[in-house]
């Protein structure tokens, strides 16, 4: 389910990265705080069968501005992505999807500490699935919260 009030986000963010938009990810569900995105299958099969490799670090890495998007101010703060490391523990033969969430406190926090700071880092650890339920990957990747310079100094 989306969220009414990130009803027309979903379709920004989808397309936002002309690189992304071509893997066909999908978002499934977008409340606050809280993601489900879809890497399908058909579109992203690579020379053996299974899902390529790089549609599920995208899928990773593209989980940090969905999230973003659902957990601060998009006219206070942007976010980049600094780090993405990703372990393959086992083929995708079917589409994928990946949870991500911030916890309100956590949410706060990071939006706290960038209001004084001008920037916050924060780690998050994923799991991508397929259909059945079985971890493909593991993804860990920190991320940063930066204010945009118009209202760097102002908390």
């Amino acid at each position: 389910m989306i969220d009414e009030k990130y009803r027309d986000a979903v379709p920004f963010l989808e397309q936002a990265v002309p690189l992304i938009a071509k893997t066909g990810v999908r978002i499934l569900e977008l409340r606050d705080r809280y993601a489900k995105i879809l890497m399908p299958f058909a579109s992203n099969v690579n020379h053996i069968g299974s899902m390529y490799g790089g549609s599920l670090f995208i899928l990773a890495e593209f989980s940090g501005g969905v999230i973003y998007f659902a957990s601060f101010n998009n006219e206070k703060y942007y976010p980049i992505v600094k780090e993405v490391s990703i372990r393959y523990r086992r083929p995708a033969a079917t589409d994928v999807t990946l949870e991500v969430s911030l916890t309100k406190e956590e949410a706060d926090s990071i939006g706290h500490a960038a209001d004084l700071e001008g920037k916050k880092d924060w780690t998050m650890d994923l799991e991508l699935k397929d259909a059945l339920g079985e971890v493909c990957s593991i993804v860990r990747g920190t991320w940063q919260l930066r204010k945009f310079p118009e209202t760097a100094n102002k908390p």
